[in-house]
């Protein structure tokens, strides 16, 4: 038995790895996007570290891009098993996927539109074909088999699965594969991305099986979070300096699904409370309006927290300053307002997606605010922005940055170094190997030290495409 790993190795994209059993079959957990931009990015999205025909069974722990972006294309290229998942992961990635399709195809119109400007003679050889679109989508759903938490399922002989709850996003998941061949039973257990304890809306994440192999992120493994009621009121503050003290906009970038959702339930929260400015709130993101009607049918997996708090608001994501907006005639509406308000608007990276637009009609403002709350990769407009540059290039246009940039990591849905550590407590004795993926190299290194630190042996990072025989 052997793992590939084939992305998300020492890096925070692409996620996907291929375990292949004795007997020969494959199984593939994950298969997500890689993001950012450049050449590389394009390449790694377009290739495969093994056939996709060869492929038997996909297994999704959760329905976030950088995990599922790219089970379309693995469909197009002769992916003809099963994908297997939880009931709300596949809710998720039904408008996900087909949200994705939708850029996959602007993006390569609008690459191939500025190539064939160009005077070069081999531009016509440069020409894009778009990763899948929308028919891609279409029979990549009809493959999904759908299964609820804490419960063994048999999916072929001698191999059973179970999903733990992971508190991520909706519907997130640890994977447990259990198998058995010659007569030799073992787990592998994949944590896909870790929530954290004590959050709204979702459960906390909870222990997986006893496992001999562990494939484990740490995306946040050289950081602490900050934690509530520090939290609300550092929200707060930015909230009143923007809004009250220099009329501007609040802007948040925020991924459509679980960050955007959280931050309404907060907003929700302050509403309640009377501490929330009279000032129009917009999410402006289709996406996110539909996630969050997604989130609507699936209370299997809210907290207590939430359900209590639905007893006297049955609406946690709307109150009466709140607007979502769907047509882009009322985007630009926004962009084009003077007043104070807070825009939620995806996506959380800002490489794409209505973002990039109150981005250019807004980050020369002083009056403004970007906050930025959750990961965004180094080489991202998002990860431009937190290492403190003083310009952006959008939509060909490059733009200074005048406006005040804020950073709060603990509205991520990632656990941090501890989070992440106490999900695997329960691992120390059984585990023979730990696998770290889903981090920047750096980061890795600090939270591999740690586990050592902390008892955990046979702690590894793989590189991409490395094998590794268990």
């Amino acid at each position: 038995m052997k793992i590939q790993f084939c992305g998300a190795a020492q890096n925070v994209t692409g996620s996907c790895h291929l375990v292949t059993l004795d007997n020969g079959l494959k199984i593939l957990l994950d298969c997500g996007l890689f993001q950012g931009k450049g050449r590389e990015v394009w390449d790694n999205n377009n290739a495969w570290l093994f056939d996709p025909h060869d492929v038997d069974i996909l297994i999704l722990s959760h329905a976030h891009i950088d995990h599922t972006g790219r089970v379309p294309k693995l469909v197009k290229d002769g992916f003809r098993g099963e994908i297997i998942s939880t009931h709300a992961t596949r809710s998720l990635c039904s408008i996900m996927l087909m949200d994705s399709a939708y850029i996959q195809v602007r993006d390569v119109e609008w690459y191939n539109k500025r190539l064939l400007k160009k005077r070069t003679k081999d531009k016509w050889k440069n020409i894009r074909e778009a990763l899948y679109t929308s028919e891609d989508v279409e029979t990549t759903m009809t493959m999904f088999t759908t299964y609820g938490y804490d419960k063994w399922h048999e999916i072929r002989p001698g191999l059973k699965v179970i999903f733990r709850d992971m508190g991520h996003i909706l519907g997130s998941s640890s994977v447990t594969l259990e198998i058995t061949e010659n007569g030799k039973t073992r787990k592998v257990a994949f944590t896909g991305d870790i929530g954290r304890p004590d959050r709204p809306i979702l459960r906390d994440p909870r222990h997986m099986p006893d496992a001999d192999f562990i494939i484990a992120e740490s995306t946040y493994g050289d950081k602490l979070h900050e934690h509530p009621p520090a939290q609300y009121d550092r929200f707060l503050s930015i909230l009143q300096d923007t809004c009250i003290r220099r009329k501007g906009k609040l802007i948040i970038p925020a991924f459509s699904v679980g960050r955007t959702q959280e931050i309404v339930y907060l907003l929700d929260q302050l509403e309640t409370a009377g501490k929330l400015p009279k000032i129009p709130v917009y999410v402006d993101s289709p996406l996110a309006v539909n996630a969050t009607e997604v989130f609507g049918v699936h209370p299997e997996c809210f907290d207590d927290q939430l359900n209590t708090y639905m007893l006297t608001d049955p609406n946690p994501f709307g109150f009466n300053d709140l607007h979502y907006v769907r047509s882009v005639a009322e985007s630009k509406r926004i962009n084009a307002m003077k007043d104070p308000c807070i825009v939620i608007s995806s996506s959380g990276m800002m490489n794409f997606g209505r973002i990039r637009h109150h981005m250019y009609n807004n980050i020369e403002d002083p009056r403004n605010t970007f906050l930025i709350v959750g990961y965004c990769s180094p080489g991202t407009t998002g990860g431009h922005l937190k290492s403190g540059a003083d310009s952006v290039k959008i939509f060909g246009d490059w733009k200074m940055v005048r406006s005040k940039i804020e950073v709060m990591d603990s509205f991520s849905a990632h656990g941090d170094q501890k989070e992440m550590r106490d999900v695997l407590l329960n691992q120390k004795v059984k585990a023979s190997q730990i696998f770290l993926v889903h981090g920047e190299i750096d980061r890795q290194e600090v939270y591999k030290d740690y586990l050592e630190s902390e008892g955990f042996s046979g702690v590894h990072i793989p590189a991409h495409g490395e094998e590794v025989g268990l």
